[in-house]
C-alpha cells in the first residue's frame, strides 16, 4: 500500500490550555523493527489528554509539578491514546500477512513482557500519539478486530477507559452477584464500569447528577445515587447490606463518606482523583472490617486481551457523545472540559 511521506497530526508545544494545540504537517513516522503503521480511523478523547496537556499529574514528593502521566514530556509531542484503523504499513520482522488487518492499539507502554506487566508510559504522552493520520504501533500491541461489529469510533472508545475501567474490575475481584459502587458514572470510565460490572452480573449502585441520570440508568445501572444529595444515606438506602467492590475516579471526600459503607472484605478500588488527591479516612474502617483500598492504574496487556474479545464479539456498546475532525482537536478537548456529555468524544483524521 502506498503511503505518502508527510501527514497532518495535533501536537503540544507545551503545557498549558487549549492554546497550545496546534496543528502541523510532519512526517509519517516510519515503523521500527517490530512494528506496525496505522492508518487512523478514529481517535478518542481522554482526561489523561487535558491533564497531559496541562501537566496536572504532579510529580512524587511534589504534588504540585507540572508533569506528564509518569514524568517530564518531550515536546512537541502528539497526543492521543485510542486508536483504531487500519495496518497500511509494516516494519522489519513483522509479517506482511497483517496488512489490511483492521486493528485497535494498545496504548500502554509496559515495564516488562508478560501478561501481567504494569502499565509505566502511554502514547500521546510517552511516545506519539493518535491526533495524526498515520500512527506507528508494536505489533503485539496492535490487535486485530477485522470481524467486530462495532464501528470505528465505537472501537476507538474502548482503549483507555474500557481498559481502565476492565483493569479496576479485575483488580477489585468483582464476581457475579456482589454489589458494585460507580462514582462518576456519566463520564468515560464511568459508563463503560457500568457497562462492564452489569454485564459482570454484578448489581450496579452508580453515582451522576441531574440529566445525565437516565443516560446512566440506561448503560445498564440498576439503582442511581444523586450525588447533590447526601450520598452516603442514598448509598445505604440502596445497599442496606453494604457495597462489595467500590470502583471510584472521584477519590475526595467520597472516600472518606463511602469507606464505612463497605461490606466485610470489601475492596475500594481507586483509578482517579476528579473529587480530588489529598484524602483523609478513618484507618479502623480498613483493618477492622478486613477492607481493602486498591490504586488501578489503567490496564494489564491480559486485561487487555479479555476487552479485546469483548470487542470482536459486540458484548459493549460504547456510547459516542460527539465527533470532531482532527482540526478541531483544541474544540473537541473544551467539550470534554465542559464534561456537558454522557459517552465519548471522537476526532476523525
Amino acid at each position: 500500500m502506498s503511503v505518502s511521506q508527510s501527514m497532518r497530526a495535533v501536537r503540544i508545544t507545551g503545557h498549558g490550555g487549549p492554546e497550545v494545540l496546534e496543528v502541523a504537517e510532519v512526517p509519517v513516522p516510519v515503523p521500527r523493527t517490530g512494528e506496525v503503521l496505522v492508518q487512523v480511523g478514529a481517535v478518542a478523547l481522554n482526561n489523561t489528554d487535558l491533564w497531559t496537556r496541562q501537566g496536572a499529574y504532579g510529580r512524587p514528593g511534589d504534588p504540585q509539578a507540572l508533569s506528564g502521566w509518569r514524568g517530564p514530556v518531550d515536546f512537541p509531542r502528539i497526543q492521543g491514546a485510542d486508536v483504531a484503523g487500519r495496518v497500511v504499513a509494516v516494519g522489519p520482522r513483522v509479517a506482511e500477512s497483517v496488512l489490511g488487518r483492521r486493528v485497535v492499539v494498545d496504548p500502554a507502554l509496559y515495564d516488562s513482557e508478560g501478561p501481567d506487566a504494569h502499565p509505566v508510559g502511554l502514547m500521546g504522552s510517552e511516545r506519539d500519539g493518535g491526533y495524526a493520520e498515520y500512527v506507528t504501533s508494536p505489533v503485539e500491541r496492535a490487535h486485530d478486530v477485522t470481524g467486530s461489529a462495532l464501528t470505528d469510533d465505537q472501537l476507538a472508545t474502548l482503549p483507555t477507559a474500557y481498559g481502565t475501567a476492565l483493569g479496576m474490575i479485575e483488580r477489585g475481584r468483582l464476581r457475579q452477584g456482589e454489589t458494585a459502587l460507580v462514582s462518576g458514572a456519566s463520564g468515560g470510565v464511568g459508563l463503560a464500569l457500568v457497562q462492564l460490572a452489569r454485564a459482570r452480573g454484578a448489581r450496579v449502585l452508580a453515582l451522576s447528577s441531574g440529566p445525565k441520570i437516565d443516560a446512566v440508568r440506561a448503560a445498564g445501572a440498576h439503582a442511581v445515587v444523586d450525588r447533590s444529595g447526601n450520598v452516603a444515606e442514598q448509598i445505604r438506602a440502596a445497599a442496606p447490606d453494604g457495597v462489595d467492590v467500590a470502583l471510584d475516579v472521584v477519590a475526595g471526600e467520597l472516600v472518606q463518606e463511602g469507606l464505612p459503607l463497605l461490606r466485610e472484605g470489601g475492596r475500594w478500588v481507586v483509578a482517579g482523583a476528579l473529587g480530588g488527591y489529598d484524602v483523609a479516612f478513618d484507618v479502623r474502617r480498613i483493618y477492622l472490617h478486613n477492607a481493602q483500598v486498591i490504586g488501578s492504574s489503567m490496564h494489564t496487556p491480559a486485561h487487555f486481551d479479555l476487552l479485546m474479545g469483548m470487542a470482536r464479539r459486540a458484548e459493549v456498546q460504547p456510547v459516542v457523545a460527539a465527533t470532531y475532525p482532527l482540526e478541531q482537536a483544541a474544540r473537541a478537548q473544551e467539550e470534554l472540559a465542559r464534561r456537558g456529555h454522557v459517552g465519548k468524544i471522537v476526532l476523525h483524521p
